[in-house]
Formats: structure tokens, C-alpha cells, sequence
């Protein structure tokens, strides 16, 4: 397909690395996923100000593609290096000295959604869907979501989201702190560039410095609290939940878990 499957580009010191299948959601295909380690390594080379992370079509990023695969790197290596490795493309948004924007342009589910969570700023569409349905499927989030998610809404607020696997509109992800603002989905993608620019429109240095600073903050590194949910969501992975719950959403129809 000559069209790439991530799309990079750059304009007055802004750039924009776009999702580009929205006929599979944007999900996390072996393709999708190679690609986006060079747009964002592309990212890391240009001089740029600020960063925005968007979608085209109906989802920002549907998360794993259960067609095709849900661990990465071969069958050799233990189980939560496999798991870790499906995630270590989008985590290469941590290496992005700017401020990232999040322009979710569409629904944002399970591993999209970690991406999302990755972004420092978060813009949405009113009427699109956004969480981590996990649990749903019979497996322990992954991407630092456990991490990222309680820091941004507060502990009470992620357990439940977390712990249901329920989904949360724009206008309620907007009321909860999860993004911040909610506009209409053609809207989204400006909203987010104004902000790009106001943004880019500060000093350089201070801004990066002024990111290092909030990111040093936190306890745990990103990347150490998506080592440690790897070898839980491995473990996830070979139960037969995990199997029941793969195969009941791609069957469309409601699991039946039974605790093995």
C-alpha cells in the first residue's frame, strides 16, 4: 500500500504524526506499529516545538488488532518481553522532548487509549468513546495505563473505568479531567493545532525544561510501570479468559469467563 500507515509532517515547528488505517480502526498491526516507530523517531530528529498525535477516520486507535497479533518479538524471549514489545512503539512518544497533543479525533479503546493516556494534553471528540475494556476481554492492561490513568482523574475514578472496562464519551472524559477540552470530531484536529501554536509560541528551552520537570515529578518512570504491567498482561494472556474473551469480541458476542 503506498499510502503510509503513519504520516509525518511538520509546519512552523509543529508537527503532526497522524494514524493512517482507518479501515482497521488505526489498531496495532505489525505495520501500523513499525511505522510509528519511524515517524516518531522522525519526530525526534526535527526541530520542533510541539508535537500532535491524531487519527484519520472514526477511531484515533482501536487498540491490538486480534486478528493479527497481541505480543511482539519471537517466540524465544519470555512472555512479558513480548508483551512489553508490543507496546514500545507507541512508548517512544516518551522520548519527545516537546509537549505532545493528543488530537483524538475518534474512539480510543484498550491500547489507543494508552496512547492517548501517553500525550501530555488530550483535545476529543464529543461523541467518540474512550477507556481501557481489558477486563472485558479477560487481560491485565498494559502501556501504563494502570499508571497514567489515576494520576490523571484520581485513583477512585480509574479503579472503577479500570475495573469495569466501561467507556467514557468526550463530554464525560472532558468533566473528569481526562482530556481537556471536548469539541465536535471535525473539530478536533484545529482545536488541537491552536493549542500547538500557543504552545510553540513560547520560549523552547523553557518549555522543554518545564516538561523534563513535570515528568521528573513522578515516582516511577512511564516505562518501568509498563515493564511491570507486561508480566502481569502476559500472564493474562495464556488463561483461558484471555482466549474466551478474544474470541467472544471477535464472534461479537457476550464472554462467558470462568476464572481459568
Amino acid at each position: 500500500m503506498s499510502d503510509p500507515a503513519v504520516r509525518f509532517s511538520v509546519s512552523d515547528a509543529v508537527g503532526v504524526l497522524t494514524l493512517n488505517r482507518p479501515d482497521n480502526r488505526n489498531s496495532m498491526t505489525p505495520e501500523l506499529l513499525d511505522a510509528f516507530t519511524e515517524a516518531s523517531a522522525a519526530a525526534r530528529a526535527a526541530d520542533l516545538r510541539c508535537l500532535v498525535v491524531t487519527g484519520t477516520g472514526a477511531c484515533f486507535s482501536g487498540g491490538a488488532d486480534f486478528r493479527s497479533v497481541v505480543q511482539r518479538g519471537a517466540d524465544h524471549r519470555p512472555p512479558s518481553e513480548r508483551s512489553y514489545a508490543m507496546y514500545e512503539p507507541f512508548l517512544s512518544l516518551l522520548d519527545i522532548a516537546v509537549p505532545v497533543i493528543g488530537a483524538l479525533n475518534g474512539h480510543a479503546v484498550g491500547g489507543g487509549f494508552g496512547l492517548a493516556l501517553l500525550c501530555d494534553l488530550r483535545i476529543a471528540a464529543r461523541d467518540a468513546r474512550y477507556g481501557a475494556n481489558f477486563v472485558k476481554l479477560g487481560l491485565a492492561p498494559g502501556m501504563a495505563i494502570s499508571y497514567l490513568l489515576p494520576r490523571l482523574i484520581g485513583v477512585a475514578r480509574a479503579g472503577e473505568l479500570l475495573y469495569t472496562g466501561r467507556l467514557v464519551d468526550g463530554d464525560e472524559a472532558e468533566r473528569i479531567g481526562l482530556v481537556h477540552r471536548a469539541v465536535a470530531a471535525d473539530q478536533v484536529l484545529g482545536e488541537a493545532l491552536t493549542l500547538a501554536r500557543t504552545i510553540a509560541d513560547n520560549a523552547p528551552l523553557a518549555v522543554r525544561a518545564t516538561k523534563r520537570a513535570i515528568q521528573r515529578g513522578l515516582a516511577l518512570t512511564i516505562r518501568e510501570a509498563a515493564q511491570l504491567e507486561a508480566f502481569a498482561q502476559a500472564e493474562s494472556i495464556d488463561t483461558d479468559d484471555a482466549r474466551e474473551g478474544i474470541a467472544a469480541l471477535l464472534a461479537k458476542r457476550p464472554p462467558k469467563f470462568t476464572g481459568a
